[in-house]
C-alpha cells in the first residue's frame, strides 16, 4: 500500500535524523523540528485554543523531547513519540493554568460546607519572595551567558514579551532563524540553570 509505504520511509528517516542528533548534529535537529512544527502548533492549538501561547508551548515540547532524545524508543514513530510529549507538555500547563486562576476571594465548596482560603502569613509570602528574586537573578545570569545572538533574542521575547514575527521584522531574520536561535537559547538556559541547581 502507498500510504504505508510513506509512512515507513518517513520514519526511516527521522530514526536516521535522531542518531544524528545524538551524535550532536545540530542540523538534524532543526530538520526534525522545521519536520513537525507545524503540525504540532496546530496539534496544540486544538488543546489551548489560545494562539498566543501556541508558540512558546510548541518550542518547549521540542526542548523537552530533545532533552530525552536518548530514550526514544525505536519501536515506535518518532511522530507518535513527539506528539505524546508535546500533548502531555500541553495538558501539564493547562492544569497550571487552572490552579493559578483560583480565585482567593471565591469560597470553596468542601465536605463540611463552604470554607475561604486563607492567606499565608507575612514570614512565608517574604520567604516566597526572596526565593522568586533568587531566581530571577539566576535566570538573568543563566541569559548573560549566552551567546549574543542568542542573548539578544531571548531578552526580546521573554524581557520585551515580542512576537517572532517582530523579532524577524526587527532583527532583519528570516522566521526560521528566530524560532530556531530561540530554540537554541532555551537548551543552553536549560543547560545552565541546571549546572547551576547541581551545584548548589
Amino acid at each position: 500500500m502507498p500510504e504505508k509505504q510513506t509512512a515507513t520511509e518517513s520514519s526511516r528517516k527521522d530514526r536516521v535524523l535522531v542518531d544524528a542528533a545524538l551524535s550532536g548534529d545540530q542540523q538534524a535537529y532543526h530538520k526534525l523540528v522545521d519536520k513537525y512544527q507545524r503540525a504540532l502548533y496546530y496539534h496544540i492549538l486544538k488543546l489551548v485554543r489560545n494562539r498566543d501561547v501556541v508558540d512558546d508551548l510548541v518550542q518547549e515540547a521540542f526542548s523537552k523531547a530533545f532533552d530525552c532524545l536518548d530514550t526514544y524508543n525505536r519501536s515506535y514513530a518518532f511522530s507518535t513519540w513527539i506528539y505524546r510529549i508535546a500533548t502531555n507538555h500541553t495538558i501539564d500547563y493547562l492544569r497550571k493554568k487552572k490552579l493559578q486562576t483560583l480565585s482567593i476571594d471565591e469560597p470553596v465548596q468542601g465536605k463540611d460546607g463552604e470554607m475561604k482560603i486563607e492567606i499565608a502569613d507575612e514570614g512565608s509570602q517574604s520567604d516566597r519572595e526572596i526565593i522568586r528574586k533568587q531566581r530571577k537573578e539566576m535566570v538573568r545570569s543563566a541569559i548573560e551567558s549566552l551567546p549574543e545572538k542568542y542573548r539578544i533574542v531571548v531578552r526580546m521575547r521573554h524581557m520585551q514579551e515580542m512576537s517572532y514575527e517582530e523579532i524577524s521584522e526587527e532583527l532583519d531574520l528570516p522566521l526560521g532563524t528566530v524560532k530556531a536561535h530561540i530554540f537554541r537559547a532555551r537548551e543552553l538556559l536549560n543547560k545552565h540553570l541546571k549546572d547551576r541547581l547541581t551545584a548548589y
